[in-house]
């Protein structure tokens, strides 16, 4: 067996230690540092499996595949897909934390950090994979999940793909082979989600329902983690699950009311995402360094409806169009002021009020002056949010060393 994998990231990792775990006698060929263009003039003809890692778009090549397929061709049970612009990995927690408590054998796995190849040979027919899904992973896929979950879609990762069409389009394929015995949960208000679950035969499930029974609000109220974002994840989350026990969401709450709650109840949210970390003098601290783009830093905006935030903010410049996001900061109803970093901090003050923000050099700096400036406040529910709206890798590794920064210096003040 001899097999080419274009990136050596942790999914190319895993695919070279899953081959090797197989093939005695494999020949691996690693190709880490390339231009496209070097890849395509390369001759692959020899090679059995031409591997590419989801940063590196799809080039037809012979043999080729990209590690997704790989998994859904060889895979022996049933796969819950989660695709999003934001959202994905707190919705595919939510559905693997929900079947745990229903006594099911899961597995969490994609791009929330966990390569699927890697689980391949600890599953059964029993088994639930439940697969966070990026447009990278899905750009080529040519098989669709058994239950599809599609949450807000917006632009994003339009460095890579070609544009806009071409993002929405890979995401689509979450849902474009499915058959009608397949589900597909969508949410309903966003434009392109729903046009995806338009493409799909499968049966349909909408979210959110305006006219929610009692007890599925019950169950959305016990989520200890905040914003009405999460009520709608968490609902999109039950949605799934009872879709894979071919009941309707009433009658599936019904009979495991009480597991549900508790799975509810006991979801911490994830690391970095609209995360606590601590409070310090009467002012709480959150660490949302995941946030990269200007709709997930407005959802954390609008997570706190009732509280001044001092919002840390900026980053990578992309060069993007950043009037959305100026707007969505500046217009906040609940600002109490905006502290910018990154090479974005310009751009995001251009003609705005001085006295609605301050222009920092690091990470330190922008807590050092929120903290000063929520406590001089005097606002008895003030809030240091971190949430830049923007990549991390203009002065970091990347969001997660951003967000282990930013919780380091909360914890030392």
């Amino acid at each position: 067996m001899k097999i080419a994998l274009l990136g050596y990231g942790v999914e190319g990792q895993a695919t070279e230690k899953y081959f090797r775990e197989h093939y005695d006698n494999l020949a691996c060929d690693i190709f880490d540092k390339f231009t496209l263009d070097e890849i395509r003039q390369k001759d692959f003809s020899s090679y059995d499996l031409v591997f590419r890692s989801p940063s590196v778009p799809p080039l037809h090549l012979p043999n080729g595949s990209s590690i997704t397929r790989y998994f859904f061709d060889h895979c022996p049970c049933t796969i819950i897909g989660v695709t999003a612009t934001k959202g994905k990995g707190t919705v595919c927690s939510l559905i693997a934390q929900i079947l745990k408590a229903l006594g099911e054998d899961v597995k969490l796995v994609g791009n929330i950090g966990v390569p699927a190849i890697g689980i391949l040979d600890h599953l059964n027919e029993k088994s639930i994979v439940v697969y966070e899904m990026s447009s990278f992973q899905l750009w080529d896929l040519e098989k669709s999940p058994h239950i599809a979950v599609v949450l807000r879609i917006e632009a994003d990762h339009l460095n890579v793909h070609y544009d806009f069409d071409d993002y929405v389009s890979a995401k689509s394929h979450i849902a474009k082979y499915q058959s009608p015995n397949d589900h597909i949960v969508y949410f309903k208000n966003n434009p392109n989600s729903a046009h995806i679950a338009s493409q799909s035969p499968a049966i349909k499930h909408s979210y959110p329902n305006d006219k929610k029974s009692s007890q599925l609000t019950e169950l959305l109220s016990a989520l200890t983690v905040p914003g009405d974002h999460n009520k709608e994840n968490a609902e999109a989350a039950i949605l799934a699950v009872a879709a894979f026990y071919n009941q309707p969401i009433d009658e599936f709450i019904a009979h495991h009311y009480d597991k549900i709650k508790l799975a509810l109840a006991e979801f911490k949210g994830l690391p970095h995402h609209i995360e606590f970390v601590r409070t310090v003098n009467g002012i709480d601290y959150y660490d949302d360094s995941f946030s990269a783009s200007y709709p997930s830093l407005d959802v954390a905006l609008k997570a706190f409806p009732n509280h001044k935030i001092f919002l840390i903010a900026g980053g990578k410049d992309r060069g993007l169009n950043l009037a959305p996001i100026k707007h969505t900061i500046f217009d906040a109803p609940n600002l109490g002021k905006a502290f910018f970093i990154g090479e974005t901090k310009f751009k995001l003050t251009d003609g705005e009020s001085p006295d609605k923000f301050t222009i920092c050099d690091t990470l330190e700096d922008a807590v050092l002056n929120a903290k000063s400036a929520a406590e001089q406040s005097g606002s008895p529910n003030a809030i240091v949010l971190l949430s830049p709206g923007s990549p991390s890798f203009d002065m970091f590794k990347n969001f997660y060393e951003r967000g282990d920064k930013f919780k380091e210096i909360v914890k030392g003040l």
